[in-house]
Formats: structure tokens, sequence, C-alpha cells
């Protein structure tokens, strides 16, 4: 059996058919800094055509260029950034972001990086990490494009958060993962069951690491760019068993998670996730928690 009719397989028996995906450029406007720049008229004059992405709010799909998205004026002044629509949806689960501490994990190359900064209209501080030296300077290099001021960058890996001692108001778990079929053509013939399930403890290990910087009252949002259950509902699953973390409902774009994975039944609560199985975007998987309201009211934190 190949990679692609194995993989096929398991989404079928969690409830997709494969199929081939042809994915459109989106870009997601920096409102902080193209304020009153009519930006979508301005890039319409160069050529570059834009329709509004209906689940995002600052997202659009670019459906004719006649000049490259990364080589306008208004790119390298920072007023847009290139950015997959489903990778826009993370960030925008937070609430209230403005003047908090927020850590951003596996940053590089930084798109939600800047999103962040953006809603919190430069203020607070983003503590921004990564474990890959040569990443980090794409993500200085996109920082640095889009006037982010708020930004400390850290080569460090997620697991050792822990020795910044601090405690933070906001978490994006941006997880390291297997990625999916949409945006690498070789990914049936090179992804394993052994890879997913290095990642999916690797992404328990990193969880747990962020759970000890949370701060009381504290909102983490975890997400991949993964298909596979294993990295997505189960260890949500694993989180709310083993981490008393509570999934908050959130509203965006996306199914129900999945309670049911391969004949395990999973805690009821992981239907609030959201998956996105490829279509209109690139797959992808996100979901919110909380503290329990035994732990907040401990103060155990």
């Amino acid at each position: 059996m190949s990679g692609r009719e194995f993989f096929q397989k398991r989404y079928e028996q969690i409830g997709w058919k494969l199929k081939e995906v042809n994915l459109k450029q989106a870009i997601r406007v920096n409102q902080t800094y193209s304020k009153e720049k009519n930006l979508v008229n301005r890039l319409s004059g160069l050529g570059l055509h834009l329709e509004k992405i209906p689940f995002l709010n600052n997202g659009y799909w670019v459906l004719e260029s006649r000049v490259s998205a990364g080589a306008t004026a208004e790119y390298l002044l920072g007023y847009y950034s290139i950015q997959e629509a489903a990778a826009q949806i993370p960030v925008s689960l937070f609430s209230n972001l403005k003047g908090k501490k927020v850590l951003d994990v596996a940053a590089a190359p930084g798109g939600k990086t800047v999103q962040l900064s953006d809603l919190m209209e430069n203020t607070g501080v983003i503590i921004a990490l990564d474990v890959d030296k040569r990443r980090l300077n794409a993500l200085g290099n996109h920082l640095e494009r889009c006037h982010v001021a708020n930004t400390v960058v850290y080569l460090l890996d997620a697991r050792q958060v822990s020795t910044l001692k601090l405690k933070f108001d906001r978490i994006l778990l941006d997880v390291p993962c297997s990625g999916n079929f949409v945006t690498d053509k070789n990914w049936f013939k090179n992804r394993t069951l052994k890879d997913i399930e290095r990642n999916a403890k690797l992404q328990r290990e990193i969880l747990t690491k962020a759970i000890d910087c949370l701060a009381d009252q504290g909102e983490i949002v975890y997400s991949t760019c993964s298909l596979e259950p294993e990295e997505n509902e189960v260890n949500m699953d694993w989180a709310v068993k083993h981490l008393d973390l509570q999934i908050q409902e959130v509203d965006c774009y996306g199914n129900e998670g999945l309670t049911s994975v391969f004949g395990k039944q999973l805690d009821s609560s992981v239907r609030l996730c959201k998956r996105i199985w490829p279509g209109e975007t690139q797959g992808f998987f996100v979901c919110k928690l909380r503290r329990s309201k035994k732990d907040e009211s401990k103060g155990n934190y």
C-alpha cells in the first residue's frame, strides 16, 4: 500500500475523502500601518486584484496578479503580509490583546507574530521563540518590514521557556507539526505514522511547559497545519485529562473537532475545537484553552 493510499484510508475513517486542492494566494492587511491608505484600490491599480475572505477580518484572496504580491512598494512598507488564509485564524481567537504579555512559540517566519502585534496595536510585549537560528533571520526581517516594535526574539526551545521566568496573559502554540499534503507535494511519500507520533509527543511536551508560564485568567491558542488526529484532537483530549485545561468555544471557520478517532472516544468538549479540511484553505486545526476553574480558584499557576 502506498503512502497516499494509507493516509487516504485514514482520512476516510474519520470522515473526509481525499481530494486535490489548488490554493489561492492570500494576504492579510496590517491595519495598524495601512489605515486610510486605500490599500485595496491601490493594489488594484497595480494589477493585484483582491477579494475579501468572508471568514477573516483582514484577509483577502489574490484573484489576479500582474505583479508579485511580494514585490510592491506597499508590501515593502509593511502595509500587508502574505499569509495563507487558515493560518490567519489562530491569532484571531484571542480576546483583548492590547497591552498584554504574549508568548509566541515557534514564531518564525513571523506571519502570526506580525498579526499579534497588529491586533495589539504595538502595545504590550510579545516574546517570540524559535529553535532554528536561520529562521530567526526571516522572523527579524518580517518584524522590521512591518514596523513591529513590541517584540523580543529569543533563540530558545519552547520546552525551556520556564528559564525566562515570565508569566504570559496569552500564549500562541502554533506548534511544530507534520504539515499536510496541500503545501508539500512529497508529503505522502515522506511521512509515516512514526513521524506523527514523534511530533505529537513534542507538542505535548511544549504544551506542558507552556502551562507553567500561563498567568491566571490566561488564554492559550493551540494550532497545527496537520490533518492527523494524534497531533490535534487526541492531544487536546490528553490536555483536558492530564493538564486540567478546559476547551473554549470559538466562533471561526471550520468543522467541529472529532470526538471519535479510530474507535477511541474522546472527551466531549473536544468538539469545540475547529478542524479545517483542505478545500478553500490548506488543512488546519485550532483550539482555545484555559485553565479549569478549580485551578484558577486555587491560584495554581
